[in-house]
């Protein structure tokens, strides 16, 4: 009899670009999110924000196996900052990422962030490539 090890896959979606900063965690079929107010304050203490997150779900970075970003259109500050801590992330743990935008997923009606990793895969969203759309 084999025995399929059940993989613990935790996905981190991160959304600065619209009116209140989202941070939202995907354990198999837990949902944990959390939303902060949109402001240059908040901006400026992103990763901080995002840190503590984790760590109220015993999670650091190392545990996290993708990221999705917002890449807008929205607010310049959050989508820059977003973009810039989630590449950094990147470059430390080798966590791949996609920048999403909701303009990408045309036609889907009842669009939630918790389908958005199924979303990307379905309209083909590629990998570790930065496109910001920003408002001007």
């Amino acid at each position: 009899m084999i025995v399929k090890e059940k993989i613990n896959m935790n996905i981190l979606i991160i959304d600065a670009a619209n009116e209140n900063i989202c941070f939202m965690i995907i354990n198999n079929n837990n949902v944990y999110n959390v939303t902060h107010q949109n402001s240059k304050t908040n901006y400026e203490k992103l990763v901080i924000l995002l840190k503590y997150f984790l760590n109220s779900k015993n999670l650091e970075f190392k545990d996290i196996s993708r990221i999705y970003v917002n890449k807008g259109p929205g607010s310049f500050g959050g989508i820059r900052n977003s973009l810039s801590i989630v590449k950094a992330i990147h470059l430390v743990n080798k966590i791949d990422y996609y920048c999403y935008s909701f303009n990408d997923f045309h036609n889907v009606k009842g669009l939630k962030y918790q389908n958005i990793p199924n979303l990307c895969d379905k309209f083909k969203v590629k990998k570790n490539l930065i496109n910001p759309i920003y408002l001007s």
